[in-house]
């Protein structure tokens, strides 16, 4: 992680539950969590990457950890929220947690590694740091990950 870049920028995605992303239990199935966490990490890559960026590197997830921490349902309001951690080589830790907008309270929290990989070749390819700058904040202004 380059510390002059700064602390990590928050990215926020709303998460419209949808009719099929109930389990026979009647709340969100535990799997619909792990797309969520993809959608926001993919969501936040396309708004700070650059095109040129884009088009240089692709990502792979090679560890995904969830903790479930409340049920949510059909009619709950719900938003992720992701943040980069630290960069090594060609990995990048990212974490997201999604919370109930109604009560502020956590429903999930994850953490997962993710290996950049140059597009073309399909093989690992170092970060370059001015990629990992896009993802934090330059001045005392930006806002902060949660610790």
């Amino acid at each position: 992680m380059t510390e002059e870049a700064g602390e990590p920028i928050v990215f926020e995605l709303t998460i419209k539950i949808e009719p099929n992303d109930i389990d026979g239990l009647g709340h969100v199935n535990n799997v619909v969590y792990l797309r969520w966490v993809q959608d926001v990490a993919a969501a936040h890559w396309n708004s700070a990457a650059t095109d040129e960026q884009r088009a240089n590197w692709a990502w792979v997830a090679i560890r995904h950890e969830i903790d479930y921490l409340q049920a949510s349902f059909l009619s709950d309001q719900l938003v992720s929220r992701t943040w980069v951690g630290a960069v090594s080589g060609v990995r990048f830790e990212r974490f997201v947690e999604i919370v109930r907008t109604t009560d502020g309270k956590p429903v999930a929290r994850s953490r997962s590694m993710w290996v950049a990989v140059d597009p073309v070749t399909k093989r690992p390819k170092r970060i370059d740091p001015a990629l990992n700058d896009r993802f934090k904040a330059q001045s005392e202004n930006g806002c902060k990950a949660p610790h």
